[in-house]
């Protein structure tokens, strides 16, 4: 079937008088009729009413049917008048079949199909052959992926193509880089405290495992209420409790460690980090109990570092001094003594103190997280918690001098006297052999500019005693260094 139409559907196509029923009567033949000649027979191809114009070239009776005599009741149509006349035009003179040399087609019969031209590459065709080609193969895909999603139903057709999803693999484990891959690891070694004093006030805090004996590290201010008299459990993420008792706590770093009574096997210590190494702007994971909910995520960055805090533990005036990493992290009451982790899952930090808009901390006030969380640097919590699994009790360094704790001084000034009437420097101490005198303000600590006292206590109790540092002071308008050898105390006083 002829394509040569195809995209022409709405071309109006003249139409054909049909075939008649019955030959029309013929008039009597023309006079200048040259005697002998054979009328011409009526055209055998003839198109239905409806055919387009390509089928009417084409289609035609088929060759091997004889064509019928002329009956005497039928004659052929006439031949015209003149050659001016109506189609058709005459016959020549004498015509081809009679031997004549016309050479020219029969007049009513079929046209004979011209010469074939010499045949021109066919690129074309063959571009628009591969294009249907390609055509085909789409729809057959697409048929294929019909009857695929058909098939995979209960065999009828409902319309759907939705091809159902593969199964859930079984075990989905995440990889260890992301937050619920360290929340996986980490879970498990991270408890809750509950801490019951005999008064009847007690708590909820949070802990890790420090090591496979089953020491917990933890805050002073999360065991203080039960640290004399009361009752201690810690809770695992699995639900099973043990009864614990506390080790050594150190009320200025707010640093504690408990140890398991029973302890079970197994236990997985947290990885310690590098507190020093930590840049602002890193990531950071909060595992903890805020409000008592257990084992709650949060995460957010490193904020600031050696931010100056000072904190209370609720039950006594005394505060704890820290130079603390500072970060978003959601971190509320119950999150304290809970482990900062950085991205890979190491320990950076005890979470330990929050701002809160009514100025309290978390031991001082229930006011929810507002971005501004604060954590004890783990390599100065390590320190603090070798020292107390050692002796019990904690070891400060000092430079023997007692500053105030006024915020608008421009550093850390020197009293005039310490407590009870004592002298500011403590005598032959570290800082009366660097030279330093009441009256002094201390504005640096090593390369640390120093605002306050508590900004000075904090840098100093980052370090260990016998640690030489260097103290820029301001005496008199002047401005001079000493260095400064740290002593030690032992004990909260």
């Amino acid at each position: 079937m002829s394509t040569e139409n195809e995209g022409n559907e709405g071309t109006a196509v003249p139409a054909v008088p049909s075939v008649p029923s019955a030959p029309p009567v013929p008039a009597a033949a023309p006079e200048h009729t040259p005697d002998g000649a054979t009328p011409p027979t009526a055209a055998t191809s003839v198109p239905d009413s409806g055919a387009d114009a390509t089928t009417y070239q084409e289609q035609s009776l088929p060759q091997s049917q004889p064509t019928p005599p002329p009956s005497p009741a039928h004659q052929p149509y006439p031949a015209p008048q003149s050659p001016a006349g109506a189609w058709p035009p005459p016959p020549p003179a004498v015509p081809s079949y009679a031997g004549g040399g016309g050479g020219g087609p029969v007049w009513g019969a079929p046209v004979p199909p011209a010469p074939d031209a010499p045949r021109k590459p066919r690129a074309n065709g063959l571009i628009a052959a591969v294009a249907v080609a390609a055509l085909v193969a789409g729809g057959i895909g697409g048929a294929l992926g019909f009857w695929a999603a058909d098939r995979n139903g209960d065999g009828s057709s409902n319309g759907s193509t939705t091809v159902a999803a593969s199964d859930t693999p079984k075990d989905l484990r995440r990889a260890d880089g992301t937050v619920a891959g360290v929340a996986a690891k980490a879970l498990p070694s991270v408890v809750t405290i509950d801490a019951q004093g005999g008064d009847g006030e007690g708590g909820t805090g949070t802990g890790f495992v420090y090591d496979k004996e089953g020491h917990i590290l933890t805050n002073n201010h999360v065991v203080a209420s039960a640290a004399d008299s009361g009752q201690l459990t810690a809770t695992f993420s699995n639900g099973k409790k043990y009864d614990a008792e506390v080790v050594g706590r150190a009320q200025g770093y707010d640093v504690a460690v408990l140890k398991l009574k029973k302890p079970p096997s197994g236990l997985a210590p947290l990885a310690l980090g590098n507190s020093e190494s930590v840049a602002v702007g890193d990531s950071t994971i909060a595992i903890g109990a805020p409000f008592g909910l257990s084992n709650t995520v949060t995460t957010g960055i490193i904020s600031a570092k050696n931010r100056p805090v000072a904190s209370g533990d609720g039950s006594s005036n005394k505060n704890s001094y820290m130079s603390a990493l500072q970060t978003d992290a959601s971190i509320n009451p119950g999150n304290s003594g809970g482990p900062l982790l950085d991205a890979g899952g190491a320990v950076i930090g005890i979470n330990s103190a929050i701002q809160s808009t009514s100025g309290g901390s978390a031991g001082q006030s229930q006011a929810g997280s507002i971005g501004l969380g604060f954590a004890i640097p783990i390599n100065q919590a390590k320190n603090v918690a070798e020292q107390l699994i050692r002796t019990g009790q904690p070891v400060y360094p000092v430079i023997g001098a007692t500053v105030t704790m006024e915020e608008k001084t421009g550093g850390a000034a020197i009293s005039a006297e310490g407590a009870g009437g004592t002298a500011a420097v403590t005598p032959n101490g570290p800082a009366a052999k660097a030279g330093l005198k009441a009256g002094d303000v201390i504005t640096k600590f090593n390369d640390t500019v120093v605002d306050s006292g508590p900004t000075l206590i904090g840098e100093i109790w980052t370090r260990k005693p016998g640690d030489k540092v260097t103290l820029t002071y301001k005496r008199d308008g002047r401005t001079a260094t000493a260095e400064v050898t740290l002593g030690e105390r032992k004990g909260d006083s």
